[in-house]
C-alpha cells in the first residue's frame, strides 16, 4: 500500500513550510517565534503571566488536517470546543465532549481550565456529534510562563495547506465536489472548474445540492458541514 503523502503548512512567524511533525519541532526553536514571545512579554495589556501551552491537533483518520495553537493556561476547555467548532466543525450544533482515552475514557467538563488538564505529552480526544462524529486528537506539546500572544484565548502558530485532490475527469486540481452525488449515491466525485459545471448540467436535472467547494477541515462533507473553516480570531 502506498504512503499517503503528509499536508504540509507554513510557520505564521517565519513563513517556513513543514510537516506537522517538522513544525511541531521547529516551533520550539524558531527565532521570530521567539522574538514575538519577548515583545509579547513586554505587553502588560496582554495579561498577567501564566502558563501557555503549545497543542498539537488532529484529525483521528488519517491526520491530514491539522492545527498547532497557543492556549492560555487560565483558558477553559469550552474556550477550545469554540475554537474546533468555528474553524473545523459546527454545522447543526452538536454536542460534544473532551476525554481522556477516547469514546469510552473520562469525559473532562468544559469548565476545566486548561492548566487544570494538560501536562506535556498528555493525549485528549474531542468529540463532535454523536451521530456522524468528527473526532480530534489534542496532544500538549510544550508549555512556557509567560504573557500570550494576544489578548484572545488562542493563537494560531500553523495549519495544514488544503490537501490537493485531482479531478475524476482530468488530471487538474479539484475545487468543487458534487453534494447530490454524495448525498444520493455515496459517490466522491471531486472535479475542476469545468467539468463541475459540465457535470452539474448533464447529471443533474436541479440544483437542490449542486456544487460544494473544497474546504480545509476534516468534517468536509459529513452532516451539514460547508465550511468556511476560518478561524475565530
Amino acid at each position: 500500500m502506498a504512503r499517503r503523502k503528509q499536508t504540509r503548512g507554513s510557520c505564521v512567524f517565519c513563513g517556513r513550510e513543514m510537516t506537522k511533525g517538522g513544525l511541531s519541532r521547529h516551533l520550539k526553536s524558531c527565532t521570530k517565534r521567539t522574538e514575538a514571545i519577548e515583545t509579547a512579554n513586554l505587553q502588560i495589556k496582554n495579561g498577567p503571566v501564566q502558563p501557555i501551552y503549545h497543542l498539537q491537533l488532529q484529525d483521528v483518520w488519517g491526520g491530514s488536517y491539522w492545527l498547532h495553537l497557543e492556549i492560555q493556561g487560565e483558558a477553559t476547555l469550552k474556550a477550545l470546543d469554540d475554537y474546533l467548532r468555528a474553524i473545523w466543525l459546527e454545522c447543526c450544533g452538536h454536542l460534544s465532549q473532551f476525554s481522556i482515552g477516547g469514546w469510552s475514557g473520562d469525559e473532562i467538563p468544559m469548565n476545566r481550565k486548561i492548566k487544570h488538564v494538560f501536562t506535556p505529552g498528555l493525549t485528549l480526544t474531542h468529540i463532535y456529534d454523536f451521530g456522524t462524529p468528527s473526532e480530534t486528537l489534542i496532544k500538549a506539546v510544550d508549555v512556557r510562563q509567560g504573557r500570550p500572544l494576544t489578548q484572545h484565548p488562542i493563537f494560531l502558530m500553523a495549519r495544514n495547506k488544503l490537501p490537493e485532490v485531482r479531478c475524476s475527469e482530468c488530471d487538474k486540481l479539484a475545487r468543487w465536489w458534487c453534494t447530490e452525488c454524495w448525498i444520493e449515491m455515496g459517490e466522491w466525485v471531486p472535479l475542476c472548474d469545468r467539468h463541475a459545471e459540465e457535470h452539474r448540467t448533464e447529471e443533474h436535472d436541479n440544483d437542490e445540492y449542486g456544487m460544494s467547494p473544497f474546504v480545509n477541515s476534516p468534517r468536509m462533507g459529513m452532516c451539514g458541514y460547508y465550511g468556511p473553516a476560518e478561524p475565530p480570531y
